[in-house]
């Protein structure tokens, strides 16, 4: 017997759970297919060696909306965000900068460095926030679609023209050359020390293959900003159980709605009858019916591997095939013996249990940047990291640590063949090989590793090129063209067919931002 739901989620990426849970509390059937044998794309915590739990993928939170938190009630399923409360950036020269959570220490850690910098900081971080707090309204708003003289479409257009108008002529003009001005010269105009511009311009390269003196690079550091951990601005959180928790209390909410969850069950196509959905196509054959879909895989899946391309008009086959989701980072889990020490700052301490970021300069990113430009992984990466199990003890068994190192750069394709495993190896090499220049006896703590490049991303978790964002957040694949022009507002061209990933507005990180909105979209277009 067939079977038939009010919609069908292709994917239980974080997103994908997120669009089920909302259509489910407002009353529909509604089914979640997921690939692989665990919920949260991504997202996940996996038990990589006994004992030993992993952020395999996506390590942190900060962009989780707030509405999403408090409207799915995620807390009461087991949501436990535990704050980052420092910021460590070991030096070459033994010395380190030191970010903490007390603005004083911070100031007097800057201070170090440069008193001229340690003034400006502070405003820096201000206007950081003015500029988050003028984006925040468009990561709530479905996007006005270029070129659509609907009435819908022209109240949105309207929206977020008269916010964008009526922000100050100050803030609006600096929103807009963020858009196109690179990282570099941003902080350029606030600060003279190396250390702190190199630590701050590291959140302009995180999944995105630039450099912080790339054109457009200042707004990937503006989306980090963007974040909030229980309401406190530009925070960063770890999840009590790894980020696959957070994925999980999503799960538990939607179930909680009436979902249905599958597991192991891959979508092999989407089937249409005179341009409207109606169902999908399991691998072993069966089908399932439901007049909505919403696919929370990336666009060249959602629409060039699930779709008749047939069915889609040319020059929209075109663009998605020109979606640029080309992966560049990497991930080093490691199993660690005991607690590493810095060299620069010796012992244990509340600095462990914070975040770390080793890029010494920005000349250090963008050297690392050319080498993978041209084809070749990064013999200096960039590496930020954290110890979860110094925070949260149940990643690891007692006495033992895990150690979530995030790489970059490693270039989806390199010039001289495919990746391999004596390639992926070298690349965990150079990773550790950095580690080991601040943390000197780090080599004889490891017990294990896992090393993950982007076709491993792609391989897994089925992104293609391995970007984490889904796709870069340039401009020109932002806002009212995410995923492109005429289909932002997670619309498709096929009646009933929904996009509602990170593809889609406002973009990538765990946010659940683009699981709502294409939630409201659907329920909107059902009234």
């Amino acid at each position: 017997m067939t079977q038939s739901y009010d919609v069908i989620i292709i994917g239980a990426g974080h997103n994908g759970l997120t669009t089920a849970a909302y259509l489910a509390k407002a009353g529909k059937k509604v089914l979640v297919l997921e690939r692989r044998h665990l919920v949260g794309g991504a997202t996940v915590t996996e038990e990589i060696f006994p004992g030993f739990k992993f952020s395999v993928f996506s390590y942190l939170v900060s962009l989780l909306r707030p509405e999403v938190i408090h409207e799915l009630n995620l807390p009461a399923h087991g949501l436990m965000l535990l704050p980052l409360e420092s910021t460590i950036n070991p030096l070459p020269n033994g010395d380190y900068l030191l970010r903490d959570v007390d603005p004083y220490q911070t100031y007097r850690e800057i201070a170090r460095h440069s008193p001229r910098d340690a003034e400006a900081y502070p405003q820096f971080k201000q206007t950081m926030y003015e500029m988050a707090q003028a984006i925040h309204p468009l990561l709530r708003m479905i996007p006005p679609n270029i070129g659509d003289s609907s009435s819908e479409n022209l109240q949105a257009l309207m929206e977020w023209n008269n916010h964008l108008l009526g922000l100050p002529d100050k803030q609006r003009n600096l929103l807009f050359e963020i858009f196109t001005m690179s990282a570099e010269e941003l902080l350029n105009r606030w600060f003279e020390s190396e250390a702190l511009k190199a630590a701050l311009s590291t959140s302009s390269i995180i999944g995105s293959f630039v450099s912080p003196r790339s054109p457009g690079s200042a707004y990937v550091l503006l989306h980090h900003y963007m974040g909030e951990v229980d309401a406190a601005y530009r925070a960063w959180g770890f999840p009590k159980g790894g980020t696959g928790a957070v994925a999980d209390a999503i799960a538990s909410a939607a179930r909680a709605y009436g979902v249905e969850i599958r597991l192991n069950t891959t979508v092999t196509a989407v089937s249409v009858k005179n341009q409207r959905v109606t169902g999908v196509v399991l691998e072993n054959g069966d089908e399932i019916n439901a007049p909505i879909i919403a696919s929370s895989l990336a666009p060249q899946i959602t629409f060039l591997k699930l779709l008749d391309t047939t069915l889609l008009p040319p020059d929209f086959v075109a663009r998605i095939g020109q979606w640029n989701s080309y992966g560049c980072s990497g991930k080093v889990n490691l199993a660690l013996d005991g607690l590493p020490e810095y060299a620069c700052l010796p012992g244990n301490g509340r600095h462990l249990a914070g975040g770390a970021s080793f890029a010494p300069s920005i000349d250090y990113i963008h050297t690392a940047y050319l080498e993978a430009r041209s084809g070749r992984s990064s013999s200096k990466p960039f590496i930020d990291l954290v110890i979860p199990s110094v925070i949260d003890p149940d990643m690891a068994p007692p006495g033992k640590h895990v150690m979530s190192c995030f790489v970059q750069y490693a270039p989806y394709e390199l010039a001289d063949g495919p990746w391999t495993d004596a390639k992926r190896a070298a690349f965990g090499d150079a990773a550790i090989d950095v580690l080991a220049e601040y943390m000197p006896a780090i080599r004889d703590l490891i017990l294990h590793r896992q090393v993950l490049v982007p076709p491993d991303i792609e391989r897994i978790v089925g992104i293609p090129g391995g970007n984490i964002f889904h796709g870069e957040m340039f401009i020109e694949q932002l806002f009212s063209l995410r995923p492109t022009a005429g289909y932002a507002r997670y619309r498709t061209p096929i009646t009933g067919y929904y996009q509602c990933g990170s593809s889609s507005h406002p973009g990538g990180g765990i946010m659940g931002a683009p699981g709502r909105l294409a939630a409201s979209q659907i329920l909107r277009d059902q009234l």
